[in-house]
């Protein structure tokens, strides 16, 4: 039969085969093609010869191949064809399904739907006909029943689409049939059907199916619905990201088994360069993208971004059209996350309302980690954002040169954090990917060579990092630091210090390195630029110190510069010990020549030496030599010529120059602490062995040369030295700059020499007589130098700064003094102590408080771990017994312990009479509160105590004096923030203010409420004014934010009704807040004003922040406008809140501009009559700054009244009937006018400036106008 069909194929006409075909059974024209095509024979052919003799011109035709279509499909899904059989038979029904009529199409594309939605596909091969039936579908115009109504070819694809969509399909043809779309005409709505489909699939399939189907969707997305794709798979990988963090951090055992990290890391890398690839094709979907991501930036960054959608934006940007806004975008996001983050740490109120979340800089140090799992298309964004951070926020140049490194300053803080993740990226993608290293330390190293003259400390703290976690890996990348070597010469003695410190673990590696540059540093000893020399010098001195010769004894500081694994193989141990020693004593021969040059050279050789030995205790014998010869050029031997000293020898004089040569106090403290430590480190260990006499003859030469001089420069009078009073100390004449170098230089001996005679005292009486003639010598030539050069008070702070006393003499001074200090000022009242003991005003008492309160800033400021340790030794009680109990004292149980103290004492001194008060010990007693309370846990008792009882103190105290009122209230604001919301203590301390001083219309009489006596007439304005003002710009700063966040989340929410609608549910809370909180300050500002506040900052801060009152009304206005349609209307408290405005605050600021603009004009008035002209300038120009904000407040209130207009549209609710619509006012300057008023101004000139001189007048205009 089947060779017959194919020979009548043959013929020219189809017409014998027509009616062979027509006489053939039902079953048998199936059967025969079944039979055909399993037997693998050519059922290609017979296939064209059934459809050659079935035209669909005729009935008979089309139902025949309608039956031999199913029969296809049907051998194709059962799988027992061969795949070419198969593949052959799929194409050539293909070919032929455009020939059918519509009605078969829809029938056969049902077909197809039933069985994707009752999972009756076997293999999905027959699936890919599906594509071809609807676009044919989509091309027939005719009319086609379908369902109980007739729709188009178009409509009827549309609805077998939306059928097909809507019901279930199987895990295993998810990918097919997403696939399949891409080859059907899709409409956008048809597209957005199939999106969503699929992307709800993802949850049900298994990880590693996951990228193919993404794959199909990307290529989809060029149809449209890019924005839901990218949605939908970034909100997908981001919760499974988020779930994987929680299982993993969670203790409990999961009973579903989850996916393995690897595994997910995998699949997202995957993903991720399947979207970059799609991207590089269709930029389309970039712009979509970024666009995406970026709608979080106008409310909340974090609700958006995430570690996936991080790592994939670092991915964009290796396409260059996307990376500049990408890093921007990303750069943004980080200072914005961490602005937020200090917004809400320094707000209980603002914590209270907003959950806490992890934040973008979490998210990229995630992405960094992750990275690990083959993700090389984000390292190149890793690093390229590293330094972008780096480079935006790093520490910066300030105007006299030198750099903010750490600026405690809140405003700081954000840059500084961002600057510090920039380093950490960095950091971190250097030890995971070995690829980049070279690129990361060339980047670093080009920074610290090419920025010398601005601030780089950051780059060399990476750099330090990168070189301590893996020496021996950068071996290989030596070159690029010995290229940076041949710098040296040229770049600030600072850098060059902390370069050569960085790498210095590195030098312990690689000897080649070490040699390259000796030879730089050579070379650079007899350079011009005496920097290039001190480069030397610091250079030589490092490779002293961590080069160390066979038998030198270890110390902690040695270990500490080196605790790397990878460095405590000793590459030195078997030739360096001898090499070393060679090494060093060469560097010392080099050394000994930099004596002969500058000051400063010497100065740090003096310097350097002492941290050497320290460090190499084999080179005592050579350093000790070296500073003995040096000393004895300067040392008068004969026990008994004054002075010891050979002064002139220190100073050269060069014509008119003088200049000093011999830093020779340093020469002193150098040798005096080498001395120190030889005698309590070197000696105790040679005291068992037999040493030569020759080796400790330095010594006791040195022991004996600083003995002489201490005993005859207590005998020496200041006329030996030629410093007594008569001596000119100009700074003009050059015996006066050689008597100041002089002077400089024995007040140095003198502190040298009591720290020597106090190291060696063992506490004896004559030798603390010693030191006391010794200090008696040092104070009186300071006070001489004080007394005679008033342009020498800068240097002598400069020298105070620079003092030779070493940090452990005075840690021991200070410890000794700190227990007698906090004890002599707690134990012993400021009024008790006698007037005889004070001196230049200041009492003993007033002075252990002041060391007190440096001491507690300076532990808060510098050693925030050790406060525990530190609070516990101030604890006297303390006895070993309680020791095991003392553990378990909490800091804030310690703290308030303290704080007690000093609240009887501040207490004590606001008990006494106004002419007692004294005024310091107040406020520093204030300023050490401030400084304890901030250890204080915010949630716990103690704080509330404290916040309760700097309440009161402020309620129940009235101090005229202003810095103890100003610091007194900011630390009640500083305790309240971090308890709850200041609104109210503002709306309280407005009233005070208005009560003291009065009403804008001098007729009304304002009640004094006296909630806080802290404020009165001499306090109320400027002090507390600028201080509730400044509180209240915070507080609008904070609501501003929030309103921000509300606008941020409106936007990201979807257009579907009920989702907008549930959206809303949350955000209550946080709504009903913000319009609390202005509503407070509303009541706020409505009493400031109305009150006379004097002209100044006061008024022009007010206008300005009654600008910023308006402009976060507006906003909360427009994020209504935004939320009113879905939510059915605005809330019955923010109707209250505008017609609170419209009658307390809107009518009676354009009565306090009238005020301010009247009291301006009065000016001219007040003056007298012989007023110098630039008195009347000054004046002036307050005048203009005060009148400047006016436009600007004028503007913002009608900028809120035009929103108050649209919502009361938008919600029905007519909002404007408690607003009193505000004046046209016109700034136009009428020229006759102003020639008629100034003409009047010249002739009544002098009988106003006589009026003017009676108090109250100038206040006048202003009441004038608020009675017209």
């Amino acid at each position: 039969m089947d060779q017959k069909i194919l020979s009548l194929a043959a013929e020219k006409t189809a017409d014998k085969l027509q009616e062979f075909l027509q006489t053939l059974r039902e079953g048998d024209l199936t059967n025969l093609l079944q039979n055909q095509a399993v037997k693998g024979k050519v059922a290609g052919a017979l296939l064209r010869a059934i459809f050659k003799g079935s035209p669909c011109s005729e009935e008979a035709g089309t139902l025949r191949r309608r039956k031999i279509y199913t029969c296809c499909i049907q051998l194709v899904e059962s799988g027992d064809l061969q795949k070419e059989i198969a593949s052959e038979i799929i194409g050539l029904l293909m070919l032929e399904a455009h020939h059918f009529p519509g009605p078969l199409l829809v029938e056969l594309a049902n077909e197809f739907i039933s069985a994707v939605r009752e999972g009756s596909l076997v293999n999905g091969k027959s699936l890919e006909l599906l594509p071809i039936i609807l676009t044919a579908l989509a091309t027939k115009k005719e009319n086609l029943a379908y369902g109980k109504g007739v729709l188009s070819g178009e409509e009827c694809k549309k609805q077998l689409i939306n059928t097909l969509c809507s019901g279930r399909w199987d895990q295993q043809y998810v990918i097919q049939l997403t696939s399949m779309f891409k080859d059907v005409p899709l409409t956008a709505e048809e597209v957005e059907f199939v999106v969503e489909k699929a992307l709800s699939m993802f949850s049900k399939m298994n990880l590693q199916e996951i990228p193919p189907l993404v794959y199909q969707l990307l290529v989809l997305s060029s149809k449209g619905s890019r924005k839901s794709v990218l949605e939908g798979i970034i909100a997908f990988f981001s919760a499974l990201d988020k779930q994987h963090n929680e299982e993993q951090s969670g203790d409990e055992l999961l009973d579903v088994v989850t996916v393995p990290s690897g595994e997910l890391r995998h699949v997202e890398g995957t993903i991720i360069l399947h979207i970059v690839f799609a991207i590089k094709l269709d930029y389309e979907l970039g712009r979509e993208l970024v666009k995406h991501l970026k709608v979080g930036q106008q409310g909340d960054s974090n609700n958006n971004l995430s570690p996936f959608s991080i790592a994939l934006l670092l991915s964009v940007t290796r396409i260059q059209r996307f990376q500049d806004q990408v890093l921007d975008l990303l750069k943004t996001s980080v200072v914005k996350s961490f602005k937020d983050l200090q917004l809400l740490q320094g707000s209980k109120f603002l914590q209270n309302l907003v959950p806490h979340r992890s934040y973008v800089s979490t998210m990229i140090l995630e992405v960094v980690k992750n990275s690990v799992h083959s993700w090389d298309h984000v390292t190149q964004g890793l690093v390229e954002l590293g330094f972008i951070l780096m480079d935006s926020y790093g520490p910066k140049k300030v105007h006299d040169g030198k750099t903010i490194e750490t600026s405690p300053s809140l405003s700081r803080m954000p840059n500084q954090h961002a600057c510090k993740l920039g380093a950490n990226i960095l950091l971190e993608t250097f030890k995971i990917h070995e690829m980049i290293r070279q690129e990361i330390l060339e980047q670093v190293l080009n920074r610290v060579v090419t920025r010398a003259s601005s601030p780089i400390s950051h780059f060399l703290d990476l750099l330090s990092n990168i070189v301590m976690y893996a020496p021996l890996v950068l071996q290989s990348c030596s070159s690029k630091v010995t290229e940076a070597f041949d710098y040296l010469s040229f770049l600030p003695l600072q850098t060059v210090q902390r370069l050569l410190k960085a790498v210095q673990p590195l030098l312990k590696v690689s000897m080649s390195m070490r040699d390259s540059l000796i030879l730089v540093l050579r070379k650079a000893m007899f350079a011009n630029q005496l920097d290039a020399r001190k480069s030397a010098v610091a250079g030589f001195l490092l490779l002293l110190k961590n080069f160390k010769v066979l038998g030198s004894l270890s110390s902690s500081q040695c270990s500490q510069s080196l605790s790397v694994s990878q460095v405590h193989v000793d590459v030195h141990s078997h030739y360096n010990s001898v090499a070393n020693e060679t090494f060093c004593l060469e560097i010392m021969d080099s050394l000994r020549r930099c004596l002969s040059q500058q000051a400063d050279v010497r100065l740090m050789l003096y310097e350097g030496f002492y941290d050497v030995l320290r460090r190499n205790s084999q080179l005592a014998n050579s350093v000790m030599q070296t500073l003995l010869s040096q000393l004895k050029q300067f040392y008068e031997p004969k026990p008994d010529l004054l002075p010891p000293l050979k002064l002139e020898a220190c100073i050269l004089t060069q014509g008119d120059k003088i200049s000093l040569q011999e830093p020779l106090d340093y020469l002193l403290c150098c040798i005096q602490h080498c001395l120190a430590w030889y005698k309590n480190t070197v000696i105790p260990l040679q005291q068992g062995e037999e040493e030569e006499e020759e080796e400790e003859a330095f010594y006791e030469d040195l022991d004996d040369i600083l003995e002489s001089i201490t005993n005859r420069m207590i005998k020496s009078e200041l006329e030996d030295f030629e410093l007594d009073k008569s001596a000119d100390f100009s700074q003009s004449t050059s015996t006066g700059i050689k008597n100041n170098i002089c002077a400089f230089l024995v007040m140095g001996v003198c502190e040298v020499l009591i720290e020597y005679n106090f190291s060696i005292s063992s506490f004896s009486k004559n030798r603390f007589e010693d030191i006391l003639s010794l200090f008696m010598c040092y104070k009186k030539l300071s006070d001489i130098l004080n007394e005679k050069a008033g342009k020498a008070k800068t240097k002598m702070a400069n020298k105070t700064n620079d003092s030779l006393l070493s940090m452990k003499f005075v840690s021991s001074l200070l410890t000794a003094l700190f227990r007698v200090l906090l004890w002599r000022y707690t134990s012993i009242p400021t009024s008790v102590e006698e007037s005889g003991k004070k001196e230049k005003g200041k009492s003993i008492s007033l002075l252990c408080l002041e060391g007190l309160q440096k001491i507690f800033s300076a532990v808060q400021q510098f050693y925030q771990p050790k406060i525990q340790q530190f609070l516990r030794a101030l604890d006297v009680t303390d006895k070993e017994g309680e020791e095991r109990e003392d553990a378990d004292v909490s800091v804030t149980q310690r703290t308030a312990f303290q704080i007690r103290q000093f609240q009887r004492s501040l207490l004590n001194l606001l008990s006494s009479q106004e002419e007692d008060f004294n005024s310091k010990e107040a406020l520093l007693l204030v300023t050490v509160l401030t400084s304890l309370s901030k250890l204080l846990e915010p949630s716990s008792p103690q704080f509330v105590q404290m916040l309760s009882w700097t309440s009161k103190i402020c309620k129940e105290n009235s101090r005229e004096d202003a810095l103890f009122c100003k610091s007194l209230m900011n630390l009640l604001f500083s305790l309240h923030v971090s308890y709850k919301s200041p609104v109210i203590l503002l709306r309280d301390l407005s009233q005070d203010i208005h009560g003291h001083l009065g009403d804008i219309d001098q007729d009304v009489e304002v009640e004094k409420t006296n909630h806080f006596a802290i404020v009165n007439l001499r306090t109320a304005a400027p002090t507390v004014c600028l201080l509730v003002l400044s509180q209240a710009e915070k507080v609008l700063e904070e609501v501003d934010w929030l309103i921000t966040k509300l606008k941020g989340q409106v936007s990201q929410e979807t257009l579907s009704e009920e989702a907008s609608s549930q959206a809303t549910l949350p955000n209550q809370p946080v709504e009903k807040a913000i319009i609390m909180q202005l509503g407070t300050l509303l009541t706020f500002f409505h009493e400031l004003v109305q009150t006379a506040l004097p002209s100044g900052s006061c008024v022009d801060t007010l206008l300005k922040d009654l600008c910023k009152m308006y402009t976060t009304l507006t906003a909360l206005v427009r994020y209504y406008l935004q939320v009113c349609q879905s939510s059915g209307g605005i809330p019955k408290n923010m109707e209250k809140l505008v017609k609170l405005s419209g009658s307390h605050l809107t009518p009676l600021c354009y009565s306090f501009i009238s005020y301010v603009q009247n009291k301006s004009k009065s000016l001219n008035y007040t003056g007298e009559k012989k007023e110098k002209p630039a008195a009347v300038a000054t004046a002036m120009a307050r005048v203009l700054r005060e009148t400047k904000p006016i436009p600007n407040l004028i503007f913002a209130i009608e900028q809120y009244e035009k929103f108050l207009i649209h919502l009361s549209k938008k919600s029905k609710v007519n909002l404007m009937q408690h607003m009193k619509l505000s004046t046209s006012r016109d700034f136009k300057i009428k020229g006759n006018i102003l020639d008629m008023v100034l003409r009047e101004d010249g002739e009544d000139e002098n009988e106003e400036g006589t009026a003017s001189e009676h108090g109250g007048q100038n206040k006048e205009p202003a009441k004038k106008k608020r009675k017209k």
